[in-house]
């Protein structure tokens, strides 16, 4: 009987650290319907729960509401050779990876279509700007967590429990491309979206917190 109160304490324990992580943040996708959003939502559909952009389609598709500084937290799950990306500090027109402050590569970097791409490109890169580190996404098929921080003009993506990109766009001096094609990476505030490029890829369990308040 003593064990198992042990037990139970510590299980309380768990839920209670659990919830105390996640105050103040709040969900972007009620998990039904695109209420909210904002963008091409007929390219994208709602499956088992999760927003899947439908295969051969795309475009970004954003939230209503605009942010500044941020921290968002969700759990996306790659097909074979996908790829997508999270539109951040997004305008809410035009291309996504120059016009927001960044695109967030979402991409299967062990397809081998993908082999040959600049380091920028691959999964949690700042596209086109400062390369990500590989070697943590899990294989195609499986769910990856992933948490994005917003401040200013830093950006930092810990996936899997791992950092694998932490830069001050600002400072970026060696881009994929002329550093003045990144037009929109200073800046200050947008909206939060997913940018799809014709794949299946899934997310769910997307949340938001806000860092200060929207101005």
């Amino acid at each position: 009987m003593k064990k198992q109160l042990i037990a139970l304490t510590l299980l309380l324990g768990l839920s209670l650290s659990a919830v105390a992580e996640e105050k103040g943040f709040k969900p972007l996708f009620n998990g039904k319907d695109f209420t909210g959003w904002a963008g091409p939502i007929d390219n994208y559909q709602v499956t088992d729960g999760t927003i899947q952009c439908k295969p051969g389609k795309g475009g970004t598709i954003y939230t209503k509401d605009s942010y500044d500084d941020f921290v968002v937290r969700l759990e996306i799950k790659l097909p074979e050779g996908g790829n997508n990306g999270l539109a951040i500090r997004y305008p809410g027109k035009g291309d996504t990876a120059y016009v927001g402050m960044c695109e967030l590569q979402v991409l299967d970097n062990t397809s081998k279509k993908y082999a040959k791409l600049h380091p920028a490109q691959y999964h949690g890169s700042a596209y086109g700007m400062v390369a990500a580190k590989r070697g943590f996404l899990k294989k195609p098929g499986e769910w990856n967590t992933q948490e994005v921080t917003v401040k200013g003009h830093t950006i930092k993506v810990v996936l899997n429990g791992e950092t694998i990109l932490d830069a001050d766009l600002s400072k970026v001096e060696k881009s994929m491309a002329p550093i003045a094609k990144y037009k929109g990476r200073l800046r200050t505030e947008g909206h939060f979206g997913f940018a799809g490029h014709g794949a299946a890829v899934q997310f769910r369990n997307v949340r938001i917190k806000r860092l200060k308040q929207a101005r």
